[in-house]
């Protein structure tokens, strides 16, 4: 089964399965995916990325393979869902796409051994880690680089472990271009190392998310620019860019200065 939030032409939130028909079912009803609001498949506490866990994307960045895996964080804010406009953060001369496998976790789990992480996976899902690297390059900890709003599109299901192949494919294409290829088979560290790694320290909670990091061929994305991602046995994640100076967003006034 492949699990899909969506807000139904009443308004309500729903869960339900999106079929091979390319129908959101849930109950009797059926929709169009069109015809819906799209949501985040999942609503994370925090989504664990991970860095360089391509060969081949560290080679292209000039850096070198991490004898570790190499993580960051990003919040809830950072979330996107399936046909959504994403703004550019203002004043960037970079950032990029970058297509990943997301693991999404089933229950709250701590100290997971590699033999028995399946055990908390709830399913796998499509993750677009985007980045602003102009902020990246000048800090440590990659917050402004990595967690600013809408940074982190996900979806559009969350699909059933064993709908997914070992070695499934990994696909990104920017206007119909396609930028990037690879197979989750080319993972550094594997999903059952990660997981086992990440919760030797940090508690993961039903929910969230680890991506686990972006093959080669990643490239700087405009306003204008869609872009796809389609992962194997789980499905197509797709999205806009828009340029901050053409986002027409409401101005929330809790943060305007001198109130």
């Amino acid at each position: 089964m492949r699990k899909v939030r969506f807000r139904d032409p009443a308004g309500s939130v729903r869960t339900g399965e999106w079929t091979d028909d390319d129908e959101i079912r849930f109950g009797e009803e059926k929709f169009d995916p069109s015809e819906v609001d799209v949501l985040p498949p999942t609503e994370p506490s925090k989504i664990v990325c991970v860095g360089l866990n391509y060969s081949a994307h560290a080679e292209e960045t000039d850096s070198d393979i991490p004898e570790r895996p190499l993580l960051f964080l990003k919040g809830p804010n950072t979330l996107a869902g399936h046909g959504d406009t994403v703004s550019l953060p203002e004043g960037k001369e970079r950032v990029d796409h970058e297509a990943e496998f997301g693991v999404v976790i089933g229950e709250q789990c701590r100290n997971v051994p590699e033999d028995r992480v399946d055990e908390v996976i709830a399913g796998y899902t499509c993750v677009n880690d985007l980045s602003n690297r102009d902020d990246q390059r000048e800090e440590q900890n990659w917050v402004r680089g990595k967690a600013f709003d809408n940074s982190a599109p996900i979806g559009p299901v969350v699909a059933d472990p064993e709908h997914v192949p070992d070695d499934a494919t990994i696909r990104l294409t920017v206007n119909g271009e396609e930028k990037q290829n690879s197979s989750i088979d080319d993972l550094i560290f594997s999903v059952p190392e990660l997981i086992s790694e990440i919760t030797k320290l940090i508690t993961l909670e039903r929910g969230d998310v680890v991506a686990t990091g972006t093959p080669s061929g990643i490239s700087p994305l405009s306003d204008g620019d869609s872009v796809a991602i389609e992962i194997e046995g789980v499905g197509r994640l797709e999205h806009d860019i828009v340029g901050a100076e053409e986002f027409s967003g409401d101005v929330d006034h809790r943060f305007m200065p001198n109130q």
